[in-house]
């Protein structure tokens, strides 16, 4: 009777004259939240000149942010479960513009840093919360239009958020990197407070499990930490170890707390369910992959092919909008073709794409073929949230959206790290070397990934053994 109950209430709000309303509304939110990761790259040089940073503070900028983001993001989740996503949403949304406020306006590395962590615990409650969200107010072929849109927004808000970055930082200043938040912000959280409905929480008698959000979140800043620490020392530091295994070690702790506790974070059956496994995986990779592109591209066409930072920024218009496309598509087709099909067709199309810069590199032939591969990329977001949340039940949504945002940053992470290590010499001195290298070894994951996706993402039709 509870799951009739559950199902009829989805369907119910699937039907909510609002939904697209609403889903414009909440995909401004996370654009704002996913643009943040790269908006601040090509304003770091001038951020570290006027506010006198060093390059550990700088780097301390950019992974503050997605440290707090992809750490947090389960707690935000399970909060949305718990609370109903709407307050989740709002204070999460209230923080991040109030974190972006201080930021702009910062004086010393400590306010820039300290700005940047509180950004991040403010993304980490919206971010799950408003997938959720959308995941419950529609239902059937609309969700995979809606997850197309939604994946359009934050897969194009990365590339768009290095041209914002360069417009930005070439005319009123680097702060307005940060400034442009609050305006948005503000009228976000008005519209969202007057016409989002207060969707059921779904809590019950069970209580926050602070135990585990501290683990999870200890453990995934560990391996983020660890991932950040590869890329500036390499991987055979001492150090990238340590936090690697820190981190490998706070997982085993987390599994062996969740089957104990009687609440749980984390149902951990949720975690062994195939469509949720093999939906976090692509997006996995397709996260780390779409990050590659951008370090790669933004560092190749300003260090070795000497564009500024409003050309790179413009020169990634098209890769921003190759992105958006592949994921409108993606929605589109998703229930023509299949995930399984779908995810193997964009990871090919990413592998042919990316593979063409690592045999030659010039301005043009780059833009064109990592525009091609980003595509093949955009579809990859769609097919990792259809897969892993069209099946679960809706009191399990916002966790199970905390799993694919923690996946998300740990991608992004891993991809950074990785490319910095395979592209390090033409980091130095501007070569083209490195950078080849990294984009042969970018379209050898994305094959490799093809093959893996193809035996684990489920067949249709779904097994209807998930709901059990």
């Amino acid at each position: 009777m509870t799951d009739k109950t559950a199902e009829d209430t989805a369907m119910e709000q699937a039907a909510d004259p609002r939904r697209w309303r609403l889903l414009g509304l909440l995909g401004l939110a996370q654009f704002m939240l996913i643009l943040d990761v790269t908006v601040v790259a090509i304003a770091l040089p001038h951020m570290g000149a006027d506010l006198g940073l060093g390059r550990d503070a700088l780097t301390w900028v950019v992974s503050a942010y997605t440290l707090a983001f992809g750490g947090l993001m389960l707690l935000g989740g399970r909060m949305a479960d718990l609370f109903g996503p709407k307050p989740v949403v709002l204070a999460g949304l209230a923080t991040f513009t109030v974190a972006s406020l201080a930021t702009g306006l910062a004086t010393s590395a400590e306010l820039a840093i300290g700005g940047r962590v509180a950004q991040g615990v403010g993304a980490a409650m919206l971010s799950p919360a408003a997938l959720s969200t959308v995941v419950r107010l529609f239902d059937g072929e609309e969700r995979n239009r809606a997850l197309g849109i939604w994946s359009a927004l934050g897969a194009g808000g990365a590339a768009i958020g290095v041209l914002l970055g360069g417009a930005l930082t070439a005319g009123p200043g680097w702060e307005w990197v940060f400034l442009i938040n609050v305006p948005v912000g503000i009228v976000v959280a008005l519209m969202l407070a007057r016409q989002l409905p207060a969707l059921p929480a779904w809590g019950g008698n069970a209580r926050l499990d602070l135990v585990g959000a501290l683990v999870v979140t200890a453990a995934t800043g560990l391996l983020i930490l660890g991932f950040i620490e590869a890329g500036d020392e390499g991987w055979n530091s001492s150090r990238t170890a340590l936090l690697l295994v820190g981190g490998i070690v706070g997982y085993a702790v987390l599994g062996a707390w969740l089957r104990r506790t009687r609440h749980p974070l984390i149902d951990p059956a949720l975690l062994s369910r195939r469509p949720v496994l093999s939906g976090t995986f692509v997006l996995f990779v397709a996260t780390g992959l779409m990050v590659a592109v951008f370090f790669l591209g933004t560092f190749y066409l300003q260090s070795a092919a000497g564009h500024g930072p409003l050309t790179t920024g413009l020169l990634f218009l098209p890769v921003a909008a190759a992105t958006m496309v592949g994921a409108q598509m993606g929605g589109r087709f998703i229930g023509r073709l299949g995930a399984r099909t779908l995810g193997v067709i964009g990871l090919s199309i990413a592998a042919a794409g990316l593979v063409v810069p690592a045999f030659g590199m010039n301005t043009l032939t780059t833009v064109v073929a990592v525009s091609i591969g980003s595509a093949g990329l955009g579809t990859l977001f769609v097919v990792a949230a259809a897969t892993a949340l069209s099946q679960v039940e809706p009191h399990l949504a916002g966790v199970a959206s905390g799993i694919l945002s923690t996946f998300h940053e740990l991608g992004a992470s891993l991809g950074a790290a990785v490319m910095s290590g395979v592209a390090a010499a033409s980091l130095v001195d501007g070569t083209t070397a490195g950078f080849e290298r990294a984009y042969l070894v970018a379209a050898v994951i994305a094959a490799l990934a093809a093959l893996v996706a193809g035996v684990l993402i489920p067949g249709r039709p779904a097994s209807p053994e998930i709901h059990q």
